[in-house]
């Protein structure tokens, strides 16, 4: 599991009552699925290394906004204050793959990206969470351009083909 490529599935908050449990807030939409009993999870710190041991789901709920979620072995309020504000991760080959135009922001660095008639217009090159939403960096073969990764300009996600086809704004790629 060292070695496995790690989604971040949760960030943890705060623990909750005496018995153990933490209160998450959950960043997939399969929670249920991701914290079922039995499913061993790893810490990231905010620099995504691992911290500590891996930790066993033994119970999970839903918890307004949230979820509450008891570790095996960790049995007390102070056994797991000190997983507040990390990350919990699953190795990305143990989760339910993305589904239709869905796909992992990690994978995105490499896509090929075309137009709509098959243009090769270049390379996903960076990833950028930005205020104004998620950002994909173009390298094309003369220069490199921005682009929201928005429905309204990425029409067709191939996870498979690792390829994105886009409809641009006007101007945008033009030279």
């Amino acid at each position: 599991m060292a070695d496995a490529r790690h989604v971040a599935v949760a960030r943890l908050r705060k623990p909750h009552g005496l018995k153990g449990e933490v209160a998450l807030f959950p960043l997939t939409d399969r929670p249920d699925e991701v914290f079922a009993p039995g499913r061993e999870l790893v810490t990231l710190d905010l620099g995504g290394e691992v911290v500590g041991e891996p930790l066993v789901v033994e119970r999970s709920r839903e918890y307004h906004r949230e979820w509450l979620i008891k570790f095996r072995d960790r049995e007390t309020r102070t056994a797991v204050e000190g997983l507040r504000g990390l990350f919990l991760a699953a190795p990305a080959d143990s989760l339910p793959p993305p589904e239709g135009n869905e796909v992992y922001l990690h994978e995105l660095a490499g896509f090929a990206v075309r137009l709509a008639d098959g243009t090769a217009v270049g390379l996903v090159s960076a990833v950028y969470e930005l205020p104004g939403g998620l950002t994909i960096e173009v390298q094309g073969p003369k220069r490199e351009f921005l682009l929201p990764y928005r429905q309204a300009f990425v029409r067709e996600v191939d996870r498979i083909g690792r390829r994105l086809t886009i409809a641009p704004p006007e101007g945008l790629i033009e030279e």
